[in-house]
């Protein structure tokens, strides 16, 4: 299952995602996303856990919980589309 997990501190990088997730099981990667030009986080990333039930419970545990004085949204990431409201 693909999860997003939005409002992260701007310091958070790949390896503190993926050690908040694998508290609740095996994460298959983790990803801030950055900004090309500025080389700045975006604030928000991925992450791919491979047991759904798992995934359910990390986005149930962690979906409002507070990281360094922010409150992160975590919950299934929905299809990418294009401007046009299609799949990409």
């Amino acid at each position: 299952m693909n999860i997003y997990v939005g409002n992260l501190p701007y310091s958070t990088t790949d390896a503190d995602l993926q050690a908040l997730f694998q508290e609740f099981g095996s994460v298959e990667s983790a990803k801030v996303i950055i900004d090309r030009e500025s080389q700045r986080s975006k604030g928000f990333g991925f992450v791919e856990m491979a047991n759904s039930d798992e995934a359910n419970k990390a986005i149930e545990a962690l979906n409002g919980n507070e990281m360094e004085g922010r409150q992160i949204r975590v919950n299934e990431a929905r299809p990418r589309t294009d401007n046009f409201g299609g799949p990409r």
